[in-house]
């Protein structure tokens, strides 16, 4: 959902950049255009299935939604309004450009690594937390293999999910604590 965002605070400060610029009369029909696209987006965010949503950003972004086409081209234009057709080009190019990173955006599987999600830090965090709590480090190979040997698998569980055990050693001697 992070591109919907994206997306509508583009949307919002594009719109308002005509009657900064012109500093006249507020243009309504550009505003409405603006809330339209937004409108379009707060939809999307508010479903209840995400598979649902994912299709619908990915229309959106495709250019398969006739309102929020209608929308973003009725906002292009109005926010163009008077600018020299280079400028106006470099503006329908930048909105493309962000659009195609959307939905790049949209389809990327989550990451692994460094890069994990946050309930996987908060898991591991806590692990380390309890075993903190339970007078053992969550680093400690010793504590990991006398746990192991104990038949203490909350430890163990709570050893392999705060991950400080190297790997290699959890494989050597996990087999033992199932």
């Amino acid at each position: 959902m992070k591109a919907i965002r994206v997306l509508a605070a583009f949307a919002v400060i594009c719109a308002a950049a005509p009657a900064f610029a012109a500093g006249q009369d507020e243009d309504w029909s550009v505003f409405s255009h603006a809330l339209t696209l937004v409108q379009q987006f707060v939809r999307i965010a508010a479903s209840d299935d995400p598979g649902a949503s994912a299709k619908a950003v990915d229309d959106l972004l495709a250019g398969r939604n006739g309102e929020a086409n209608r929308a973003a081209a009725g906002l292009l234009e109005g926010m163009t309004a008077g600018m020299p057709a280079e400028q106006r080009d470099q503006v329908a190019s930048i909105g493309r450009d962000l659009t195609g990173i959307m939905r790049k955006e949209a389809r990327a599987p989550v990451a692994a690594g460094p890069e994990r999600a946050s309930s996987e830090v908060n898991r591991a965090l806590q692990a380390r937390k309890d075993l903190t709590a339970m007078g053992l480090r969550y680093y400690d190979d010793t504590q990991f293999r006398d746990a192991v040997k104990r038949g203490d698998k909350l430890a163990v569980d709570l050893f392999v999910a705060g991950e400080g055990i190297d790997p290699a050693v959890i494989a050597r001697n996990l087999p033992a604590a199932r």
